[in-house]
């Protein structure tokens, strides 16, 4: 579902893509653009045609972050019940708010963040709950939570430190400070960095190079990814092997074994 917010777009490669489409305000991060990315989210999790979405952001941001009116309503709030039920409320507002767009995160499918431009705060973190990114070299990224003086969200002391290790997930937290797509790249926090007119080419062309692939075992990959973080070795190799139980069973290994012997495209159908 496309939106004032958001906009879906459905290509005919088995690829989609969600844009953050408010880029006078350079796609600040509101409660509205929250609800319609979830709904976007539920759409194509249920659209066994999707086989790959790209996440960017309209005009020259992919996001710069939360939206400060808000922030600031909230903190004036607080300010005004110090210790009282607004704490409770503010707590479970965020706490929603967050999972609004962490739902990417939900997608059966491999997600690619195009960040076109900058990605600041929750804008970041946001593409960090994508399984992989690609980023303009000129690109400032970053989390700047504590330079405005508030705790990072949006599972940023999660994410970070699992894609660029402790140390530099603390300096990047603690100092707030901004790096370029290049830096970014070399931390390990994007795959690339690349000329800002590239990055959405680039990522449409990696989502279909996945879409190309054996729908079932694509998924079934994620699956594993996903849970490697919190498995013994044992356990995943049984979860590998449950994942192969399944492909033996299904059209598309027959197809790509047969494809590599006659040296041609496989041409998988998800079954």
């Amino acid at each position: 579902m496309s939106t004032d917010f958001v906009l879906l777009e459905r290509r005919g490669d088995g690829v989609a893509v969600l844009t953050f489409n408010d880029p006078d305000r350079l796609n600040a991060m509101t409660e509205a653009m929250g609800q319609a990315i979830q709904a976007s989210v539920s759409e194509l999790a249920g659209d066994d045609a999707v086989r790959a979405v790209v996440l960017t952001g309209a005009g020259r941001a992919f996001s710069a972050g939360g939206d400060l009116d808000m922030i600031a309503r909230m903190n004036e709030a607080g300010r005004a019940d110090v210790g009282g039920p607004t704490r409770a409320r503010n707590r479970d507002f965020m706490g929603r708010f967050y999972r609004l767009y962490l739902s990417v995160r939900e997608l059966p499918v491999p997600t690619i963040a195009a960040m076109n431009g900058a990605a600041v705060g929750a804008g970041c973190c946001v593409a960090l709950g994508c399984d992989f990114r690609i980023a303009a070299r000129e690109a400032r990224i970053g989390l700047n939570f504590n330079r405005l003086g508030i705790h990072p969200g949006m599972a940023a002391t999660w994410t970070l430190p699992r894609l660029v290790g402790p140390a530099h997930a603390a300096e990047l937290l603690y100092t707030g400070r901004l790096i370029d797509g290049e830096e970014a790249a070399r931390i390990g926090l994007v795959n690339r960095a690349l000329p800002r007119e590239e990055v959405l080419a680039d990522a449409l062309a990696a989502a279909a190079a996945i879409a190309e692939c054996a729908p079932q075992a694509i998924r079934g990959s994620k699956r594993s990814l996903a849970r490697s973080a919190e498995r013994t070795l044992d356990e995943q190799l049984d979860a590998e092997a449950h994942e192969q139980s399944l492909n033996y069973e299904g059209a598309d290994l027959a197809e790509g074994l047969a494809a590599a012997r006659e040296k041609r495209a496989p041409r998988f159908s998800g079954a």
